[in-house]
């Protein structure tokens, strides 16, 4: 299904500049965000802490409610509507961990029920607990440091036909993570040096595929966790489920765009680089459009209709799709661009 006519050439890789531009500067300002709140506003899954769900008959203010909890010494809880406007829901996060949390469902429960008598409802009550929460913290961030690594192993055999440098490569990366951990550095750090390491490899064993990719997926779960900061919502296990599938979606778009300019490098020998993936781009660009686009539909549908529930997971795929489908064209693909600017007409200078 042609959605854009055959023979359109817009410009893309002639506007890499302004794209460089916008994409620095929402990278700078999720650091900014993420430096000046401490971090990401981690839910209950990942601090520890109880997240109550309750339904009142009545409408009440959140200050109404911690008032309420201050008879079990929780006003210090975080309280906020939930849903859709009239549905008169309310979650409640508590996140004293000092305390025994398997009681804090029902001292919450006989709380508000003495406040405003039996027309609460609770509808649901998750505990997690601080070292439980932490685990799961650690175990999520190596989800996504992994998913990423494995990718750039696929990308570097699928497209350069380099599985023994991949191999290697990965190899590499798992030492230098089994060595850091053993100084008893953060994950965060840790996961931080391997992402360095990984980039520093990928130019050093002359995996440019990969490379683009890589800097692609980074750039859009960075853009989509400084969206989160910037609405203040919280990141949980349901996030970082929508994170891996914004790495899997942004990878698929790249691959179309990947594998016609590999097909077109083959067939356009003598065309200067930067006009083969400019057309590259544009003969892709009606089947990016259409499967963006569908997808969008789906995710406005849960967003606006899938209740509170799943609200936060859609928002993050909303941004996911709009910033991979963004990346797969002004980020990925100059990134090879620039790589055969700098170091292919250097190889071929030496031959």
């Amino acid at each position: 299904m042609q959605f854009i006519k055959p023979g359109i050439n817009i410009n893309f890789t002639g506007k890499r500049k302004i794209a460089f531009t916008i994409s620095s500067f929402m990278i700078l300002a999720t650091i900014f965000l993420l430096v000046w709140r401490g971090g990401p506003n981690y839910g209950v899954d990942f601090s520890g802490g109880v997240l109550v769900q309750i339904k009142m008959a009545q409408k009440v203010s959140p200050s109404e409610i911690k008032k309420a909890l201050a008879l079990v010494d929780l006003q210090d809880s975080i309280v906020q509507e939930f849903g859709e406007a009239g549905q008169l829901e309310y979650l409640i996060r508590i996140r004293k961990t000092e305390v025994e949390l398997s009681s804090l469902g029902d001292q919450v429960e006989k709380a508000l029920k003495t406040g405003f008598g039996d027309k609460v409802e609770i509808r649901r009550v998750e505990m997690v607990g601080p070292k439980v929460g932490k685990d799961l913290r650690q175990k999520a961030l190596f989800a996504i440091f992994y998913s990423i690594l494995f990718i750039a192993i696929y990308i570097s055999g699928r497209f350069e036909l380099k599985w023994l440098m991949s191999i290697i490569m990965a190899l590499c990366l798992a030492f230098v993570v089994y060595i850091t951990s053993r100084f008893g550095i953060s994950v965060t750090w840790l996961i931080l040096i391997a992402l360095i390491v990984t980039l520093t490899l990928c130019l050093f064993l002359n995996l440019k595929y990969a490379l683009g990719a890589i800097i692609a997926l980074i750039h859009d779960v960075i853009i989509t966790l400084g969206f989160f900061a910037l609405t203040e919502r919280e990141v949980s296990l349901s996030i970082i489920a929508a994170f891996l599938t914004i790495v899997g979606y942004s990878l698929n778009d790249t691959i179309i765009v990947f594998d016609r300019i590999r097909e077109n490098l083959r067939r356009f020998r003598r065309k200067p680089f930067e006009e083969t993936m400019n057309q590259s781009i544009n003969e892709t660009l009606s089947r990016t459009i259409l499967t963006s686009g569908t997808t969008l539909i789906v995710i406005i549908a849960l967003f606006v209709l899938g209740g509170g529930v799943i609200h936060d997971f859609a928002f993050a795929l909303l941004v996911g799709v709009v910033v991979g489908t963004y990346s797969s064209i002004f980020v990925a693909s100059p990134i090879l661009m620039i790589w055969e600017g700098r170091f292919g007409k250097k190889a071929q200078k030496k031959k």
